[in-house]
């Protein structure tokens, strides 16, 4: 279901439309390509020189198994530049159109689950605060990107999942593993995570969906309505397309006062255009996502064992990004502004007993990338980022000279926070007939902690002995900023210190790939040293005296190992997935660390397609967790994690232009623990229609 891509020299493909954008950020593209029309079991199993980042997507009128998808365009990431004589050896997990249509999901956060080197801490249901990880590391070292924009939140990681897209607009998402630092810059410390789109096309294809709109509800209150619509063009050359969404539950607990304690209800909207002509093409976006949710407890500890919390978020999102399409230098720019308000209500609806906590945080970004041949056998990359961060908060930075009104209170913004970050990146691809190096370095300063200039090397190397199989090696570092709720945050048991150095990371991966006909089989074995990594722990021998402290550890190695193998037989499905991961830095007596110690050691997803008949399809997946760690309850005792087991399945009856399905999630009803003290839903039952015009 979720699919290693990795590059293995093919025979040309055929297509019906080729773009080869550059706003792609996982692009690399792995020879000359004519268009066709690819179908869902061919991509499932394409190597990445084959499979596009952003697709315009268009359900077939036969089975749900049986879609077929239309491909703009030709490119999946692994470097700065876009490749034409070969891939380059990174391992990209894509997450496609398939995919997303046929899980019992009903959020991005929820589809990552199943992706075996991505862990999920999932606090609320149904995407309403979960934090993702890459490879044992936290959800702050990662980079999030929205059609290669990146979105990342500096206050925080934990709501950097609040997206204004739903899940019918995302024609694919891909996971880069490993630290990204010359592809990403700073943020990518252990991954990154692109979210993919739809594009609208200036002309549409025939049998393109115009409308498409999905009802559901299901257990415990819960309720959701999207729609989706392609707009027609403005004139030659433009496209655009909307969409909005809705949802909502009661929750599935209360508070020891018989509130609800785990509702949540938010609203999203997302608008795209694009212009195109033989010189050039433009696209942007404008999204904004609204959400609020019972947080339960979701931050309480012994010492302040509040259960009855709530949060509300805001986040808008608007970029252009544009791209040149002639001469022998390619131009790729970029443009955005992302705005996140957050307010966190300690004890939910009582200021007067907890003040709320307000942040806003603002950040400008513009980029400007190139790249340019030498030769048929040499690529060469180049490019800057300036990227400015501003917070403003009752709570977290530094006094501000002056204050700003707090809209809708009688408070204003007390503190702030501003850094820039600038880094400039050289990269250069060495294209021969079974072999592929790619090298460079990203050079990186920050204004906030007066880092001089400081460089991060990387390089990739693949090597194509059969055309079945491909060996690929990579060295790489990177560096991540520490957020500002690392730095600033000092209430109710934390206490933050604002002089934490920048984590860094170095890497090395070694990995094989064997590709046939019905059966693809992968394997991935890395080492990550990381020095100045940053986690809150907290001394429980302290007693009530205890807090969580945010803190530096010294070195952390980790060792990991991936495996897994994919056979398609038909239209049956079979996938299995099992990740590994050990670290040598362990706890010491008395200490709880919240993050950083806390990792998946075992990890195994297992997915089956299978149609029961034309128009009825099963879809089940397993999944299988062991962490590491431990949390400490309100009766002061420390409790390991458990392993545990669950069970998720869909069954859809697909029509030509409607489906209903119905779905399960937990279906085993186990009883389980993902994050400290918060207890996770047991069974989940959801029915839904969708229909498309």
């Amino acid at each position: 279901m979720y699919k290693p891509i990795f590059n293995i020299r093919r025979p040309v493909l055929v297509f019906h439309q080729f773009g080869n954008k550059g706003y792609s950020l996982f692009a690399c593209l792995g020879r000359e390509v004519v268009c066709s029309v690819l179908s869902v079991a061919t991509l499932t199993y394409a190597s990445a020189e084959s499979v596009s980042t952003n697709p315009v997507v268009t359900d077939s009128t036969a089975t749900t198994t049986a879609r077929e998808m239309m491909l703009e365009e030709v490119a999946v990431t692994g470097s700065r530049a876009p490749l034409t004589k070969s891939q380059a050896a990174r391992m990209v997990t894509v997450l496609d159109r398939a995919d997303i249509a046929q899980a019992p999901v009903q959020s991005i956060n929820d589809l990552l689950k199943y992706a075996v080197g991505v862990d999920v801490r999932q606090r609320g249901p149904i995407g309403a605060q979960t934090d993702i990880s890459i490879r044992g590391g936290t959800q702050d070292q990662i980079i999030l990107l929205l059609n290669g924009i990146n979105i990342c939140d500096p206050q925080t990681g934990h709501n950097a999942m609040d997206l204004p897209v739903d899940l019918n607009d995302i024609v694919r998402i891909e996971v880069l593993e490993g630290p990204a630092g010359r592809i990403y810059g700073t943020s990518s410390l252990v991954g990154a995570i692109n979210i993919v789109t739809g594009r609208p096309l200036p002309t549409s294809p025939a049998g393109e969906e115009k409308l498409h709109l999905r009802m559901e509800g299901g257990s415990f209150g819960y309720a959701s309505t999207a729609a989706h619509i392609s707009l027609p063009p403005y004139r030659e050359g433009w496209g655009g397309s909307l969409s909005a969404s809705y949802s909502r539950s009661d929750g599935y607990s209360r508070s020891k006062a018989g509130s609800l304690n785990t509702d949540f209800s938010g609203a999203k909207g997302f608008y795209q255009g694009q212009y195109e002509d033989d010189d050039i093409r433009l696209h942007w976006h404008l999204g904004i996502a609204d959400k609020g949710w019972g947080s339960s407890t979701f931050w309480a500890s012994p010492k302040w064992q509040a259960d009855d919390q709530y949060e509300h978020t805001t986040k808008l999102y608007s970029a252009i990004q544009g791209n040149t399409k002639r001469g022998r230098l390619r131009l790729n720019s970029s443009i955005y502004w992302n705005q996140n308000r957050d307010r966190y209500e300690g004890y939910r609806g009582q200021p007067e007993k907890m003040k709320y906590n307000y942040n806003r945080t603002d950040v400008y970004g513009v980029s400007l990338s190139s790249y340019f041949d030498w030769n048929a056998q040499n690529r060469t990359a180049f490019g800057a980022e300036l990227r400015n961060e501003d917070l403003v908060s009752g709570n977290l930075g530094e006094p501000l000279l002056q204050t700003h009104h707090i809209k809708g209170t009688d408070r204003d913004y007390t503190l702030g926070v501003n850094r820039t970050n600038i880094s400039g990146y050289l990269e250069h691809n060495l294209l021969l007939r079974n072999f592929t190096l790619s090298a460079g370095l990203v050079a990186v300063k920050n204004t906030w902690s007066n880092m001089n200039m400081t460089i991060y090397p990387g390089i990739d190397i693949s090597y194509r002995p059969t055309p079945h199989w491909k060996l690929h090696a990579s060295y790489n570092t990177s560096l991540r900023m520490p957020s500002f709720t690392e730095m600033y945050y000092k209430l109710q048991g934390y206490s933050a210190d604002p002089h934490l150095n920048p984590e860094e990371i170095r890497a090395l991966e070694f990995g094989i790939n064997g590709q046939w006909s019905m059966v693809n089989v992968q394997c991935a074995l890395w080492h990550h040293h990381g020095t100045n990594m940053i986690d809150w722990i907290m001394d429980t021998t302290q007693g009530d005296n205890a807090v969580w402290q945010s803190v530096n550890h010294t070195k952390l190695n980790s060792l990991g190992l991936e495996v897994g193998f994919n056979v398609q037989w038909s239209m049956v499905n079979v996938q299995c997935n099992y990740s590994f991961i050990s670290q040598d830095k362990e706890q010491e007596a008395g200490f709880v660390s919240q993050y950083a110690l806390e990792y998946l050691r075992h990890k195994l997803v297992a997915n089956l397609r299978l149609p029961l008949t034309d128009r009825l399809s099963l879809n089940v997946n397993a999944r299988w967790q062991d962490r590491v760690g431990s949390y400490t309850d309100f009766d002061g005792m420390v409790q390991d994690y458990r392993p545990y087991f669950l069970l998720d399945t869909r069954l859809t009856w697909q029509q030509p232009t409607w489906k209903i399905y119905l779905e399960a999630t937990n279906l085993l009803d186990t009883h389980y623990h993902d994050y400290g003290l918060v207890e996770q839903p047991g069974r989940w039952l959801i029915a839904g229609l969708s229909i498309s015009l």
